[in-house]
């Protein structure tokens, strides 16, 4: 059985036992967190779309590694350097449920 579950504005397929890196909520490390999946996939081959819970652990909290942005304009003397770490949480999802 696998689930489709949104947060941070993106969609993730997640099974029980995966590790993934979602975008940074408020949620400290070890709390459990419930997320409402999008679909549902039962193992005889069923969708349900709405109907359960994602149950998830959070693991870990940190941030990407550094992406360079770099702005360049020809023959102007301007050139600008800037750095960015997105925060994120690592979650494992424990089960998931149906309603």
């Amino acid at each position: 059985m696998y689930a489709v579950i949104q947060t941070g504005g993106k969609q993730y397929v997640v099974k029980p036992g995966m590790k993934i890196r979602i975008e940074s909520i408020k949620a400290s490390e070890g709390q459990t967190v419930e997320f409402e999946p999008i679909m549902l996939r039962k193992d005889d081959g069923n969708m349900e779309f709405y109907k359960g819970k994602v149950i998830a652990q959070v693991v870990a909290k940190g941030k990407h590694k550094k992406v360079h942005i770099f702005k360049f304009r020809a023959k102007k003397n301007y050139k600008r350097w800037r750095g960015h770490r997105q925060p994120y949480t690592e979650i494992l999802i424990k089960e998931i449920k149906e309603v």
